[in-house]
């Protein structure tokens, strides 16, 4: 009986091990860092409407640091991305679920890089200056701009797309883990 039965389970149902094609490394630890940095920044950016007067400048500093830290980092995804090949997909039989996820892939790509340079811009509309870190002044490229407040406009809805973005990804993570059954998360680790 070996082969045909596991104990009380037949091993026809059992999915076959696949090797599984893996992102590139740096893909994969840009990746991760990207999110680490998004699910700080986001909610700090959040926060800081709720902050005394005394402690935005510290919020202010962490969520623009690290939100231009994101830039960059999502500019060398992109070129990763661009200069190494993906695996192959996995197979997804819904049509609808294959074109959301590529939707929601591409939305997040821009986003997060379109997000940044809003929120840089409207920084500088304001008057401020970055101030990378409290260490490196970042040159403003348009200076003070009575078109502030509508830079920051699209600084905060990027921002909520990128929380719904955010949330349909991880709702295919979990319907391709626990659903599907199948090695989608297992790509990116």
């Amino acid at each position: 009986m070996i082969g045909q039965t596991l104990g009380n389970r037949d091993v026809s149902t059992i999915p076959a091990q696949t090797k599984v094609e893996r992102f590139h490394p740096a893909l994969r630890a840009l990746h991760w860092i990207v999110a680490l940095l998004v699910l700080i920044v986001l909610p700090a950016g959040i926060l800081i409407k709720f902050m005394t007067e005394d402690d935005k400048p510290a919020f202010y500093l962490v969520h623009e640091s690290l939100g231009f830290l994101i830039l960059w980092f999502m500019l060398a995804r992109v070129a990763v991305r661009m200069s190494h090949p993906i695996p192959a997909e996995v197979e997804e039989p819904v049509p609808a679920f294959r074109a959301l996820a590529k939707t929601v892939h591409i939305s997040l790509y821009v986003t997060l890089i379109l997000q940044p340079i809003f929120g840089f811009l409207a920084t500088n509309a304001f008057g401020f200056p970055l101030q990378w870190f409290g260490a490196v002044t970042i040159p403003s490229p348009i200076g003070k701009s009575d078109l502030a407040p509508y830079l920051m406009g699209v600084h905060i809805f990027l921002g909520y797309t990128i929380l719904a973005l955010f949330c349909l990804h991880m709702g295919g993570v979990i319907y391709h883990q626990f659903v599907r059954r199948d090695s989608l998360l297992q790509r990116m680790l």
